[in-house]
């Protein structure tokens, strides 16, 4: 924890009031939504400009205080808890919307700028941002870009890099760097913008990141397909594939299918029950489209793949069939789960899941276990739930062991022990299951660069 001198150092780089030492929120803003790690911040600081950014780094490189970033706390990775003392630098008042250039197509934002906050704003100039998962009400610009966040439309659009033209970062030293000048073309040695794009805040802080927009998708629909088994899931993928663009291809199991239906938010897609649940969606533009959709369900119908199935006719109904999928996040978080978010390329998606279930069902018979994620592109999310009766810490500790499992697993199909969340303090120890020795070795490195006294994020993907 840093002493009072430095508490008033602090205080003078910012507006008054913008320093916070209160238990409620040093307790709000010094944590993620994981519940690993207790925080522990010393302070929270609210810089307004790019400048006071600046201003902040320079004083924690001199004065050696380390800095954690805080956007919206949605991550599950504990990239954003402050659990040793740590100033949390806290982006809620640099929010704004800065410029917009219709011929680009480009949104200049802020890092505290909400995602939906940004989706809004690209539908009023008639355009589409599409990076989109369930916490986009709350999540922020700054946060998805330090950790490269997917969600639900990578099948189509790709994950968060995909849409930043230009970024504008302050290093461990406290140097403003603008990267890349929002170009499309650019060959000019290092792309550095990329380098901080997933970073997790440990090379540096996002202070404005230029954003692309994508024109509006048009009259997009929605099938929820249920599949009698799971070897059937991608069939049905390739089948739809082969024949339209889907804007999304998402899975859910049975039991995760049970938990949204326990709270009796939205109604059953069908009247049957099976083990097995995708997801899928497009624009039906057209006619031809809407009607080779419908074909390409009745081929997977006929070849055995899907037992019943159902398509939006409405925008309400569309909504609904995706709570369904979004809603299971939420729903599973009353029973501390403990999350995996693991990928593989997405032909081994059904051998690779069958490994990892029957491996926990073995060892860990009592805890049931929560499948959905983002299977279009080779994203799962594994959920163990805690059993009421058992001790959290217990209940973590056995998941620790479960990880190793699942990670080896992970390792021998060349696959990734974190998807689209991050690495944070989660992952750190298991990163040398999807990083070689010398990978990990050269990301030090660059890190070195950016941060030489090792103020920023510290602790995170690695130690």
């Amino acid at each position: 924890m840093i002493d009072s001198v430095l508490i008033d150092e602090l205080k003078s780089l910012v507006e008054p009031g913008k320093v916070l030492l209160d238990a409620d929120s040093l307790n709000a803003y010094g944590k993620d939504w994981t519940k690993q790690f207790a925080p522990a911040p010393s302070a929270i600081v609210f810089p307004k400009t790019i400048g006071e950014v600046q201003a902040i780094v320079r004083w924690a490189n001199e004065r050696r205080v380390a800095l954690v970033p805080s956007g919206g706390r949605t991550g599950l990775s504990a990239a954003a808890v402050a659990a040793n003392g740590e100033v949390v630098v806290a982006f809620d008042y640099m929010s704004q919307i800065l410029a917009f250039n219709e011929f680009d197509r480009t949104a200049v934002c802020q890092p505290g700028v909400v995602t939906a906050q940004l989706q809004q704003f690209a539908e009023e100039k008639g355009l589409y941002y599409p990076v989109d998962f369930a916490s986009a009400g709350s999540s922020q610009i700054g946060g998805n870009i330090g950790t490269n966040a997917g969600g639900i439309k990578v099948i189509r659009y790709g994950m968060t890099r995909n849409w930043v033209a230009g970024l504008k970062v302050v290093t461990g030293t406290g140097e403003l760097l603008e990267l890349n000048k929002d170009l499309i073309k650019n060959a000019t040695g290092y792309d550095l913008r990329q380098l901080f794009i997933g970073a997790e805040g440990t090379l540096g802080f996002v202070v404005e990141a230029t954003m692309r927009l994508d024109r509006a998708p048009q009259n997009l629909t929605a099938m929820v397909l249920g599949a009698a088994e799971l070897d059937a899931i991608m069939p049905v993928l390739h089948a739809f594939q082969s024949r339209i663009d889907l804007t999304a291809f998402e899975f859910f199991s049975d039991k995760a299918l049970a938990k949204v239906m326990a709270r009796g938010d939205v109604p059953a897609p069908f009247e049957s029950e099976c083990p097995y649940y995708a997801l899928l969606e497009f624009e039906a533009s057209t006619e031809e489209v809407a009607n080779a959709a419908l074909e390409t369900f009745e081929h997977c119908v006929e070849q055995g793949w899907v037992l019943d199935g159902v398509m939006s006719q409405s925008e309400q109904q569309l909504q609904n069939l995706w709570k369904l999928r979004e809603y299971i996040s939420e729903t599973i978080s009353h029973f501390t789960p403990y999350k995996n978010d693991i990928s593989v390329t997405v032909s081994q998606v059904p051998p690779f899941l069958k490994e990892i279930d029957a491996l926990v069902a073995e060892h860990y018979p009592d805890f049931e276990i929560v499948w959905f994620g983002h299977i279009g592109d080779g994203n799962l999310h594994l959920n163990i739930l805690k059993p009421a009766e058992m001790d959290t810490a217990e209940f973590f500790g056995k998941c620790a062991t479960v990880n190793k499992w699942v990670f080896e697993i992970v390792a021998r199909y060349n696959g990734s022990i974190s998807a689209e969340h991050g690495v944070g303090m989660t992952k750190r120890d298991y990163l040398g299951y999807s990083r070689s020795d010398a990978e990990i070795a050269y990301m030090k490195a660059i890190k070195a660069v950016f941060d030489p006294n090792g103020i920023m994020n510290p602790g995170k993907i690695f130690v």
